[in-house]
């Protein structure tokens, strides 16, 4: 997005009210909460989405109508989880042969086969980072450390560090990790269609 575009998104939001930006966080926020709600992974990412084709659409049309704005972010909201259930759904399941020298590992009761399987994915991530270009490596590692208060903050330190919103923070962790899982699919416990997903 565009600090036109953007200034533009930020005008449209606060509908003739300048709320300094907040109206922009608190929809965000809402948009957060709507994804995670409905169990997806990258909600912050889906969250940025949404906002992004808003300010695309504005952009192109010059305007939107509809009013409260809220109500259009959740129209092109419900889109985006549509689009994002969809890829899920088309997701390569896992091959039964992985790791090829051991097949699947399923836990079964009271067995260890849980903390082997945390082993192999450990591993797996292990191998893959170490593919990744170093400035690649060093943004998704840090923009995934931590949890809660903590992790916001260093994301933020994370963008300003780069000299990029946090917005575009999210959107190059996000081409990150996807092209992590696109590239070989995670070990995942059972067999059928799973997408193997890092904690955000």
């Amino acid at each position: 997005m565009t600090p036109c575009a953007f200034a533009r998104l930020l005008a449209w939001l606060d509908d003739g009210l300048d709320s300094h930006g907040q109206r922009y966080v608190e929809m965000r926020r809402r948009l957060v909460g709507y994804f995670a709600r409905r169990n997806r992974w990258a909600a912050d990412e889906l969250a940025d989405e949404t906002l992004n084709r808003v300010a695309r659409t504005l952009g192109e049309d010059g305007t939107i109508a509809v009013r409260p704005p809220a109500r259009y972010c959740y129209v092109i909201a419900r889109y985006v989880l549509l689009e994002d259930c969809r890829r899920e759904r088309a997701r390569v399941p896992v091959h039964e042969s992985w790791p090829p020298d051991r097949g699947p590992q399923v836990a079964g009761p009271g067995a260890d086969g849980g903390s082997s399987l945390l082993h192999d994915r450990l591993d797996w991530l292990d191998r893959h980072l170490q593919l990744l270009k170093p400035g690649q490596r060093e943004l998704i590692v840090e923009y995934y450390a931590d949890a809660g208060r903590p992790k916001i903050e260093r994301r933020r330190a994370l963008a300003r560090r780069l000299g990029i919103s946090m917005n575009a923070l999210a959107i190059r962790a996000w081409r990150i990790r996807d092209g992590l899982v696109a590239s070989a699919p995670l070990p995942a416990a059972g067999h059928g269609q799973r997408r193997v997903t890092a904690t955000s």
